[in-house]
């Protein structure tokens, strides 16, 4: 089946515009003393957020897995800073993920790990996070899924350590969040203009605050989980993106998104998508939190 390459001239700009990620240290010699470098950086993360922007409208996966790559690959990333003198600090971070892909079996398993010590060497971060995603496709247009996370905050011990933490904020944060829901999906729509598939299924939520860690308890509700993903092309300009999301358990708030997106591709230098997004959730004063999104880019 043919792509719709509708985003060819904005990932054009948006490759011009990256920089390789161990490239250069430093944008010109003096520039890290200067800080023009974190400016620099910061312009790179705006940059970034763009890409990531255009990459989820244009949902790679809307033709399911005919292209996908097979085997094993992944990646590792690890990065350490560390102070002495005036303020002695650390921060590691290491992320990784490990993906396998066979015929009609896909499936990916991420992973962050985050330790930091604040400028009196004390703990300020220690947090783990892991994440599961898998597919497996019977045909064209019927699968099953598999979604999975689970975070774990360390400091959050029901205990207030320093005079600056709220005792009741570590009595009601989360120490442990975890989910696992699977469930079936279908293709409704699955052509060269436009496809829309719908997903369904029921999870499981695990999660533990500070005061629970304290009494040795935790929680478990069963929880329930859909989607729907709409793409249509307009014309070799333009396309439209709908993506709704409901996530309910037996005891938590209903909580339900809707993106609607509109992508342009004005020429091979300027592409623009705007976005209105609506996030509902229940027994919330206001209910309803609604956003609207510009992304534009240009090159020359």
């Amino acid at each position: 089946m043919n792509k719709i390459a509708l985003l060819s001239g904005a990932t054009a700009i948006l490759t011009a515009l990256s920089v390789p990620a161990f490239a250069q240290t430093e944008i010109s010699t003096g520039a890290d003393a200067a800080g023009v470098s974190e400016v620099d950086d910061r312009i790179t993360d705006i940059e970034d957020d763009v890409i990531d922007s255009f990459d989820r409208s244009a949902d790679a996966d809307r033709f399911g897995p005919a292209d996908r790559r097979q085997g094993l690959f992944g990646s590792m990333s690890l990065q350490y800073s560390g102070s002495t003198g005036n303020s002695d600090s650390q921060d590691l971070a290491i992320a990784g993920r490990v993906s396998y892909n066979q015929a009609p079996f896909a499936q990916s398993v991420g992973l962050a790990i985050e330790f930091g010590e604040n400028d009196n060497g004390d703990k300020d971060k220690e947090e783990v996070s892991a994440i599961y995603d898998a597919q497996y496709y019977f045909n064209d247009r019927f699968y099953a899924f598999a979604l999975g996370r689970f975070e774990i905050d360390s400091l959050v011990d029901g205990v207030a350590d320093y005079a600056g933490d709220d005792a009741s904020d570590e009595l009601s944060d989360l120490r442990r969040d975890g989910f696992l829901g699977f469930g079936p999906g279908y293709r409704v729509i699955n052509n060269d203009t436009t496809t829309w598939r719908i997903q369904a299924g029921v999870g499981v939520r695990y999660t533990q605050t500070g005061a629970q860690h304290l009494a040795d308890d935790s929680e478990t509700e069963t929880g329930y989980i859909a989607s729907s993903r709409f793409y249509h092309q307009i014309n070799d300009m333009m396309f439209v993106t709908n993506d709704t999301d409901y996530l309910g358990s037996s005891d938590a708030d209903d909580v339900i998104t809707n993106e609607l997106g509109l992508n342009f591709k004005m020429s091979d230098q300027l592409a623009t998508r705007v976005s209105y997004t609506t996030e509902y959730q229940e027994n919330r004063e206001i209910r309803t939190d609604n956003t609207l999104g510009v992304a534009v880019v240009y090159g020359f």
